[in-house]
């Protein structure tokens, strides 16, 4: 299906001691399941042990409520009316609506978020519309150069350094190179993505119709500039709808995680300083061992630029 068709279907123990007291006097924080490591500033290198349900949920069974920062509070950020494309109409309450090529396409069309991401944990939530096909349909992160046009169909999120980004055919992209993260997203089907950025940990995660995909970037907590949430879409007519979003505050707890594991790299390490069970289990939320994922190779990238 063409982008233009318009007719559609050691050293640790100081920060370990303060760690457990604040976990004996405060509930444990909710687990985020299923998280994954990732090259420093880059893309995921660790390979996600469930691909999520690439199904969504059809209209008489709608997807159960999911949000990761469940206990944060509400974070009421909406689409940029200055940092958009041409190709980009803004629409419905506070401008959450996003609509790409409303007549047709012949680019890329992208829209920034008014969030700035830094230092801190984010989590948003996007209804996608049924038109769900052409070249790209990404959904990501981005400092202000970042791209937000171009008179191509392209994956414009993550072409460069500036950029990170997921495609609806399910490969991460930044710095032009791409791996493949997940299955292909059902074509001509809505779809709800939910994006957790982690600005602590420096990881940026994704949910496919609640369910969790893996951590796909790390390392974002060594980026200096500001860091905002970044759309784009190459298929006219596309139609996304900023829903839930929320916000968490940066807390001593985590600060001391961050140190700890600067130090404890694999779980071996972790294990070797016996620890009580609930510090272990929540200093090892952040550690994964899994396979590296696979850079996408010429055939394949072929197949993926292929539209039935």
């Amino acid at each position: 299906m063409s982008d233009v068709e318009v007719d559609s279907q050691q050293q640790p123990q100081v920060q370990v001691q303060a760690v457990h007291q604040m976990v004996t006097l405060s509930q444990r924080r909710r687990r985020h399941s299923l998280r994954r490591g990732g090259a420093a500033g880059g893309l995921q290198t660790q390979q996600s042990s469930t691909q999520g349900n690439t199904s969504a949920p059809s209209a008489a069974t709608p997807a159960p409520r999911f949000c990761p920062l469940s206990e944060g509070v509400e974070d009421n950020w909406t689409w940029s009316k200055r940092h958009r494309s041409k190709e980009v109409v803004l629409s419905g309450p506070n401008a959450r609506t996003v609509h790409f090529h409303p007549n047709w396409s012949k680019g890329t069309a992208g829209v920034q978020g008014k969030r700035s991401l830094n230092n801190g944990r984010y989590y948003w939530e996007l209804h996608v519309s049924q038109r769900v096909f052409g070249t790209s349909i990404m959904f990501g992160i981005g400092t202000k150069s970042a791209r937000l046009h171009a008179n191509a169909f392209r994956n414009l999120l993550g072409e460069n350094e500036h950029g990170w980004g997921l495609s609806h055919k399910g490969v991460l992209w930044h710095k032009g190179v791409a791996l493949l993260y997940t299955k292909r997203f059902r074509e001509n089907h809505p779809t709800q993505i939910g994006i957790l950025f982690d600005g602590i940990e420096g990881t940026l995660t994704y949910y496919k119709d609640g369910k969790c995909l893996g951590v796909a970037f790390r390392g974002l907590d060594q980026i200096d500039e500001p860091l905002y949430p970044i759309v784009c879409s190459t298929a006219a007519k596309t139609e996304m709808t900023l829903k839930c979003t929320m916000r968490e505050f940066v807390n001593l707890q985590d600060r001391c995680r961050a140190v700890i594991m600067k130090r404890v790299r694999n779980a071996a390490q972790l294990e070797k300083l016996k620890l009580p069970t609930p510090i272990s289990d929540y200093l090892g939320e952040v550690i994964d061992e899994m396979e590296p994922l696979r850079q996408v190779n010429p055939l394949e990238m072929c197949i993926l630029n292929y539209d039935l």
